[in-house]
């Protein structure tokens, strides 16, 4: 074999050489990105359920204060109030509503459910559309009332279903209520329930959009009532009554919402939402009849209430 035949071998050998080479550096650095991926996953994973678990703490303690009967100043309130505490070292914040503060799509009378929508701003025929569709949807009868809508109106709107002629179920198939458009369901979400199974309100707990939804009531008597409200909760007094509610005024019911968030300090955020119903019995002291996990923001409160752990 001449010189310049085994130069040439050579070369061929050491491109083969560098291009196995190469050909194991891809396949290393692929390997490492996996693994690398894969840790991030397990590390994402385990601290997203750590923070849901803390945020399952923050619900179980509620459910712990709701039951305290000893008045304590430092006693969570069913309120609306933004609780803050911390469980193992992990932020917590926690609010509980009593349902009876929403319109109960099920038992609000035909002026409570007219008042919500006409103070949404729909006009009063849309309003009497609507009211009466689901008063249609929630009666076990097929007789349509005046502006409302039985099976024979949703097949002519090209609809496979027809109303229940029950209870809603959930405040989410209010969405199946012909008339019932998207925008306008999103606002109205926040404001009912199907759980208080009152007739009216508790206007010391309800929200201003609630309130302006009782029958001739005005922004001008409500904002005045809500300063009295707010001003008697920030110095620990009773909380004012508000006789301008009439026969639409409620109390307390059984059932309240908490919403518990936890934020771990990488970032991860789970917030827990529970509609818990309340037990006089010590071996079941609460029913969840909504366990979820919640993705909508709230509007914290610029002082929350710090609790102890």
């Amino acid at each position: 074999m001449s010189a310049r035949a085994a130069a040439g071998q050579r070369g061929v050998a050491l491109v083969l050489v560098m291009w196995v080479a190469v050909l194991l550096t891809v396949i290393a650095s692929s390997f490492i990105v996996e693994r690398r991926t894969e840790m991030l996953v397990v590390r994402n994973s385990l601290s997203m359920a750590r923070a849901e678990a803390v945020a399952d703490a923050g619900v179980q303690r509620a459910v712990f204060e709701m039951y305290r009967t000893d008045n304590a100043p430092e006693g969570w309130k069913r309120d609306g109030t933004l609780y803050d505490y911390s469980f193992d070292n992990v932020p917590v914040k926690v609010e509980i509503r009593d349902e009876s503060a929403k319109i109960d799509v099920n038992t609000a009378s035909d002026a409570l459910l007219r008042g919500l929508f006409l103070s949404l701003g729909l006009a009063d025929d849309e309003a009497a559309r609507i009211v009466d569709a689901i008063l249609d949807w929630r009666d076990a009868d097929s007789f349509k009332r005046p502006n409302g809508a039985e099976e024979p109106e949703y097949k002519a709107a090209g609809l496979s279903y027809g109303p229940a002629n029950a209870p809603f179920q959930a405040i989410e198939e209010l969405q199946l209520v012909l008339g019932m458009r998207p925008e306008l369901y999103r606002r109205v979400a926040p404001l009912i329930t199907v759980f208080s199974r009152q007739p009216g309100i508790n206007p010391q707990l309800a929200s201003r959009e609630v309130l302006l939804a009782l029958p001739g009531m005005t922004s001008d008597v409500v904002d005045q009532y809500l300063v009295l409200r707010e001003a008697a909760r920030a110095q620990g007094l009773p909380l004012p009554p508000f006789p301008q509610a009439g026969s639409f005024a409620t109390s307390y019911t059984m059932v309240a919402t908490v919403r518990s968030e936890a934020r771990l300090d990488d970032g991860t955020i789970f917030a827990r939402e529970a509609v818990v119903l309340m037990r006089p019995t010590p071996r079941k002291v609460a029913t969840y009849v909504a366990w979820r996990e919640s993705t909508a923001g709230r509007d914290t409160q610029a002082n929350p209430v710090s609790a102890a752990n």
